[in-house]
């Protein structure tokens, strides 16, 4: 009786995950993994490089504003630092210097959208290849995704400081 349990959950597990590995519209149509969306070539220029999301064109984002990076640092220490650290990887990648290595767009894409960039954009893909967490939605609005954003932009300029209030 034990042996046809667990020879019964070993058949369902499989199924399960056979079904879990395809790729599909949720209409029983799968995708075939060459598809354009899947390797990023229906991305445009703008998306390629700024990625997926609602930011739709280049930020003009002027001088670092400290008010605003006190209130991304608030926002990051509540929304992101279960996962993120400034200087260290951790669940998800270090931050601090996140701003040399994507655009402001980019990044407020992934913060904004991170389940279709985890899904289209060809380095969000690679990321998740790496970490092997996906980055969850946290909920934030465009206003509070800026003010990360430029928490990020102060920590970067200021390498020996992890807090606006230092």
């Amino acid at each position: 009786m034990k042996d046809t349990a667990v020879w019964i959950l070993i058949i369902v597990l499989t199924g399960w995950a056979a079904g879990c590995s395809q790729s599909g519209d949720g209409n029983g149509n799968s995708s075939s993994s060459s598809s354009q969306s899947q390797k990023g070539e229906s991305l445009t220029a703008f998306e390629k490089e700024h990625g997926i999301g609602p930011v739709k064109e280049e930020m003009d984002l002027g001088p670092i504003k400290t008010s605003l990076a006190a209130e991304g640092e608030e926002l990051f220490k509540t929304n992101c630092s279960s996962c993120h650290k400034l200087d260290e990887r951790y669940v998800g990648p270090a931050q601090r210097d996140v701003i040399d290595q994507r655009s402001p767009e980019y990044v407020m894409n992934m913060i904004l959208n991170p389940a279709e960039m985890i899904k289209k954009h060809p380095e969000a893909k690679k990321m998740l290849a790496e970490y092997m967490t996906p980055m969850p939605y946290q909920n934030v609005s465009r206003e509070e995704a800026r003010a990360i954003l430029e928490y990020f932009r102060y920590v970067n300029k200021n390498k020996s400081k992890s807090s606006v209030s230092e």
